[in-house]
């Protein structure tokens, strides 16, 4: 069994300021459901709800 690890890992870094779970592009994908039972058949970009499709982090 291998030890385990002591020290944490870095946050990872953000470049630029951009937002995290868009990149920067301020469009994040999302499924597409249908039918009755709400399958997936794929996905469409969506608006980035943590920028607000400007692309930078909020709080910088």
């Amino acid at each position: 069994m291998a030890p385990r690890r002591t020290t944490p890992k870095p946050p990872p870094v953000v470049e630029n300021g951009d937002c995290k779970p868009c990149g920067g592009t301020g469009n994040v994908p999302t499924t597409v459901r249908v039918g009755r039972k709400r399958r997936p058949v794929g996905q469409q970009d969506g608006l980035c709800l943590n920028c607000f499709g400007t692309g930078t982090e909020p709080n910088a």
